[in-house]
């Protein structure tokens, strides 16, 4: 290990952690909050029009960029999950106030704000950044080398010597920590966007490799999507979904590129510009229902995207306690009392499950393993909580060679120890 630190960046999704290794070790980086220090960064902007700012635009970062869009949110624009357009070539830019938003610009600004709060400790002096990424990047059809070069472009000049290292393996290297025995282990890292899986071989503590990988496979679905299926039941239904439009004398089903949109947290606050309000203004006058495209105008122009992340985040949450949940918005003249059980919503993420499956499927068939060669499995990142992700791990591995931990902040956790070893490019992707 060098006595250099070497930073470790998990640039996630939901959430964003940032730690620091030496020779003692690997330490999380703390986020000064309004109410608290924390190492979790939410993965998040809001830009709001202030003439005394330089081009007429404030922003904020986190869990202040949440603070600001809660004090005014009309005249706000939220931005959260950008992480997932980044291998997207349908995604040029963000209108924001006008203004035109590259992924790299979007992302060197959370990343300057980001340091701005860590008290100096992600002002340089890292002769090394292992930034994590994904298996595979979330999207219909991800451009993995168009992504590359938007982290390149965003994270250049954060430090001397950038490694992109797979997400899972740096958890790998967190959880190496927490054992003493050899072991094959299978990492599964649930995030907002992406389900990534690493089958890595740990040795013993004192081994010159203590971390060898063996194969990896990732699917673009995670989190996010199941909070995608919770909208499309709940939500869609009362915005016309499933709905009509008059053109001229025929009658045609509403495109289902709206509510795709609207359901992707990455996309439903950029639907609040000029051009797509005039477009939802022009289909709301052909409507067979024009009320339902009023509501989810309402919601758009009411900047409501945070609010019912929170409520869809929250019924969520509530169902991986309990058996049954209430599901409860308000806003934009849209008003949803629901009560939810855990089955109705398993059923709803029941096709992603399979997918996800069959990502691990992969995992082990690169590996040329079966399940019972596998030690253990350390599942990570914070859908990995959802009871139906995890039982899927129980039935096909057992209970007892299941390892949880460290959800939001493994990953950084290990991609900073990854940096710290004599070479860095034996795990970069």
């Amino acid at each position: 290990m060098t006595a250099l630190p070497a930073l470790g960046f998990d640039f996630g999704t939901t959430n964003s952690v940032a730690a620091l290794a030496g020779d003692t070790g690997s330490t999380l980086v703390e986020l000064a909050g309004p109410a608290r220090a924390d190492p979790v960064f939410r993965s998040a902007l809001c830009f709001w029009q202030d003439e005394a700012e330089r081009g007429g635009l404030g922003v904020a970062a986190g869990p202040w960029a949440i603070a600001e869009y809660l004090e005014f949110p009309e005249g706000s624009r939220f931005l959260q999950s950008f992480k997932s357009v980044a291998a997207s070539a349908s995604f040029e830019h963000a209108i924001v106030f006008e203004r035109r938003l590259r992924f790299e610009e979007l992302g060197r600004t959370f990343l300057a704000l980001m340091a701005a709060r860590a008290g100096g400790a992600l002002d340089g002096g890292a002769r090394r950044v292992v930034v994590g990424r994904p298996v595979e990047y979330a999207g219909s059809r991800p451009d993995e080398a168009l992504a590359r070069q938007r982290y390149d472009a965003m994270f250049a000049g954060f430090g001397a010597e950038i490694h992109y290292v797979y997400e899972p393996l740096g958890a790998a290297f967190s959880y190496a920590t927490r054992i003493e025995e050899p072991a094959t282990v299978l990492v599964a890292d649930f995030g907002g966007g992406t389900s990534d899986f690493s089958v890595v071989r740990i040795e013993a503590p004192g081994a010159a490799r203590r971390c060898t990988p063996l194969a990896h496979a990732g699917v673009g679905i995670a989190g996010d999507r199941f909070d995608q299926r919770i909208v499309e039941h709940l939500i869609l239904p009362l915005l016309g979904k499933g709905g009509s439009y008059r053109s001229f004398d025929k009658v045609l089903d509403i495109p289902a590129g709206w509510f795709a949109d609207f359901s992707d947290w990455s996309r439903l606050a950029l639907m609040r510009n000029r051009r797509t309000l005039a477009e939802l203004e022009k289909l709301r006058r052909a409507a067979l229902d024009p009320e339902a495209i009023g509501r989810m105008i309402a919601v758009i122009e009411g900047e409501l995207g945070y609010q019912l992340y929170h409520a869809v985040g929250a019924l969520k949450r509530a169902l991986s306690a309990e058996d049954a949940a209430h599901f409860h918005f308000d806003g934009g003249d849209l008003a949803i009392e629901a009560d939810v059980t855990r089955c109705e919503f398993e059923a709803w993420i029941a096709p992603d499950m399979v997918r996800i499956e069959a990502a691990v499927d992969r995992a082990l068939a690169l590996a040329g393993m079966e399940a019972r060669a596998i030690d253990r499995v350390f599942l990570t990142g914070g859908t990995s909580l959802t009871p139906r992700v995890r039982r899927l791990f129980e039935e096909r591995f057992g209970a007892l060679r299941i390892a949880t931990g460290g959800e939001l902040t493994s990953i950084a956790h290990g991609l900073a120890l990854i940096g710290c070893q004599e070479d860095v490019s034996a795990w970069s992707a």
